[in-house]
């Protein structure tokens, strides 16, 4: 194994993965440098693990109506330890089928598994547990992030979301602090399972970066399943061991004044810093600022020979969008750079109960541009197959330009909510306008006919009411 390489990459999760592939595959010689094993946090700790305790909630919830289908079940109940010990074995089912090590081996690239790499120069990196030196012309930092603590006192009391699998037992009480996709996917799970769940957020609405009426549609069933949901929240002031040892007292500020509660476990979903902690990225040049790892538009870092993709550079922080950049910053790294990341056509969401999901524009983002754009609602209680499944709740929002011709964005709430904003997304990349779109046939019955219900919908609207939107938008602004 060579110590002298064309491109290091710094990360073996899913931009680190997709990074050296690519400047393999444009003829570059590379080794990815991994602490301990690939994947990353979304495959260990992240998303993976969360979508298994989001099935879990899933049967919890269908187990709950099953008598009306004339099932009967006698028990309804969640064995901690067997759920835990569920969703690591699909962890390791992941990892297996991903097969990362044999890809990159196969691709040419050597996988370097000797722990975390620090820069000793600017081109140079030290590996801590061999003490080896690798020098490389480019360097990919794919370092990925990771939860933080609130600056509060007592905070090392709360849990973070990728220890949730480390609690000794289901918490009857539990305030989930941070009300974004991984705050909100913690809610949905742990109020499925019996949990008598809090949620405190600063900004004014939950799922902040999300449609307006993604978010306020999340939010009530949230409420109307007996959630707790406090928005606004001025700030979150410590954390203590109750007097009586029955709990962690949490202490907030909301409206003017200071507010308590007594949790089993308090989960803060409150921020995901690039992990640049013992990087040496001084010996670099390489400038961090907020948490993150300041790129340009060329995902290239303050020193010019070093980028940074995935979440270390706190853009999209989606896997979706790691992929993309990652195979940018190899290909600029290489080739020289030449290569822009849009982030615009990522579609994104999470699975609560009702599942989000949005690709592109939100309406109000649409309308600040073009306030004449036209707008299409299909609510989910008027398709088929919805009443079928017993899912009504929840809708397909298109918005497109005011000439029909493009999609500027998509936005759900319900069943599949994912699934369907995923098949919009396919469209739009594809540039197909609103016309086509109006006449493509859906198979029957399914969720997907919603689309199509409102692409047919956007046309339908009258040039009158497209004028009206767009005066209703200009006087609430």
């Amino acid at each position: 194994m060579s110590d002298t390489y064309d491109v290091l990459v710094i990360g073996a999760g899913p931009a680190g993965t997709s990074a050296a592939l690519r400047a393999a595959e444009l003829g570059a010689r590379v080794a990815v440098v991994e602490a301990r094993r690939t994947g990353g946090t979304c495959v260990n700790t992240g998303c993976v693990p969360t979508r298994v305790l989001a099935k879990t909630a899933r049967l919890m919830r269908e187990v709950r109506t099953a008598d009306a289908y004339g099932i009967t079940v006698t028990e309804q109940t969640i064995d901690w330890p067997t759920t835990v010990a569920r969703v690591r074995s699909t962890v390791e089912r992941v990892l297996a089928a991903k097969d990362e090590p044999d890809r990159l081996r196969a691709a040419g690239v050597d996988l370097v598994l000797e722990g975390r790499a620090r820069f000793v120069g600017p081109h140079e990196v030290e590996l801590e547990a061999s003490g080896r030196t690798l020098r490389a012309e480019q360097v990919i930092l794919c370092v990925g992030g990771h939860s933080r603590r609130l600056p509060v006192p007592g905070a090392e009391l709360a849990t973070l979301p990728e220890h949730v699998l480390d609690l000794p037992r289901l918490p009857r009480r539990v305030a989930v602090v941070g009300a974004g996709n991984t705050g909100a996917q913690l809610v949905t799970i742990f109020n499925a399972f019996g949990s008598d769940v809090t949620l405190l957020e600063v900004a004014p609405r939950i799922l902040a970066q999300t449609d307006a009426a993604v978010s306020a549609a999340v939010a009530q069933a949230f409420t109307e399943q007996g959630v707790r949901v406090v928005t606004s929240v001025e700030g979150v002031e410590s954390l203590r061991q109750a007097d009586d040892s029955s709990g962690i007292v949490l202490t907030w500020r909301a409206e003017g004044a200071e507010h308590r509660g007594t949790f089993d476990d308090v989960i803060m979903a409150t921020g995901w810093p690039a992990s640049v902690e013992g990087l040496g990225l001084d010996a670099a040049g390489v400038q961090v600022e907020r948490g993150r790892i300041v790129v340009d538009e060329y995902l290239r870092t303050s020193a010019a020979h070093v980028f940074a993709a995935g979440d270390a550079n706190g853009q999209a922080m989606l896997v979706q969008a790691a992929h993309v950049e990652a195979e940018a910053a190899a290909r600029n790294a290489v080739l020289g750079a030449t290569r822009r990341t849009p982030h615009h056509l990522l579609p994104a969401g999470g699975f609560t109960d009702p599942d989000y999901a949005g690709v592109g524009l939100t309406e109000d983002q649409a309308r600040a541009r073009d306030r004449d754009c036209v707008v299409a609602h299909v609510a989910y209680d008027t398709m088929e197959r919805p009443i079928i499944d017993d899912r009504p709740r929840g809708f397909l929002k298109l918005v497109a330009d005011r000439r029909r011709e493009l999609l500027l964005g998509a936005h759900a709430v319900g069943e599949n909510a994912v699934e369907v904003i995923q098949a919009v997304t396919t469209a739009m990349a594809a540039g197909v306008d609103v016309a086509t779109l109006a006449r493509v046939e859906f198979a029957y019955p399914t969720y997907s006919a919603v689309i199509g219900v409102a692409a047919r919908q956007l046309l339908a609207v009258t040039p009158a009411e497209v004028l009206l939107a767009g005066a209703g938008a200009r006087g609430s602004a």
